[in-house]
């Protein structure tokens, strides 16, 4: 099956698996396909004519709904968010009362699930990460929605007893996306972490965010 008729089936399938049914899906059923799009094709075949192919509608659907490029782009980047949400599930982490051990299987469980199960969303939201180093706009946007993931991170380690919640906010995401970039599109595409190398890997990471007394210099 070509690229482009794996695409079309992907955005076909996304469509018909809405609950909402064909009319009301439209939306996402244009910002599924424009998301199958940059995985296959990247930013340059990101189209309005060829959203309508791929998601099986009339042409000028997408025109329609997105009239300009940079409104398409929003559009993907918001069903990105959604997608994302729903694999990473971060607001389903467990608590602090859970224990760090908790945590830990929570968080390498989602990354694990991420890398194994759907990482072509990972090749989308670096085409739209790039794009929106060049569009001051979608930049904003890009991070308004990536604000859904560090909010609860920040707020759960703060939970957890972290003395920098902020700062082990910002190490543990820039963990996490280094291991999603080498798996996916960098020098360790082809050796995913198994889950148990996940836990490891977060466990260094959180142990020592946690487990070291503050020191203050003075």
């Amino acid at each position: 099956m070509s690229p482009t008729s794996r695409a079309s089936a992907t955005a076909t399938a996304t469509a018909t698996n809405n609950p909402n049914g064909p009319e009301g899906s439209r939306p996402d059923r244009i910002a599924d396909a424009a998301l199958v799009l940059l995985a296959e094709r990247g930013m340059r075949g990101l189209t309005h004519r060829a959203v309508d192919e791929v998601a099986h509608l009339p042409q000028g659907s997408t025109s329609n709904h997105a009239r300009t490029r940079l409104a398409l782009l929003e559009a993907a980047v918001r069903r990105l968010a959604v997608l994302e949400g729903k694999v990473l599930a971060v607001d389903e982490l467990p608590g602090p009362a859970g224990g760090l051990p908790a945590l830990i299987d929570g968080m390498a469980l989602a990354l694990h699930r991420y890398l194994t199960s759907n990482p072509q969303l990972l090749v989308c939201r670096y085409e739209l990460a790039l794009e929106a180093t060049r569009r001051p706009e979608l930049r904003t946007f890009f991070d308004e929605t990536g604000s859904q993931f560090r909010r609860p991170l920040t707020a759960l380690l703060r939970s957890a007893g972290s003395h920098s919640p902020e700062r082990h906010t910002l190490s543990l995401v820039a963990w996490t996306e280094g291991t999603m970039f080498s798996c996916v599109a960098g020098s360790f595409h082809t050796a995913v972490p198994s889950l148990a190398e996940l836990r490891e890997g977060y466990g260094e990471l959180l142990h020592g965010m946690l487990d070291t007394p503050h020191v203050i210099e003075a």
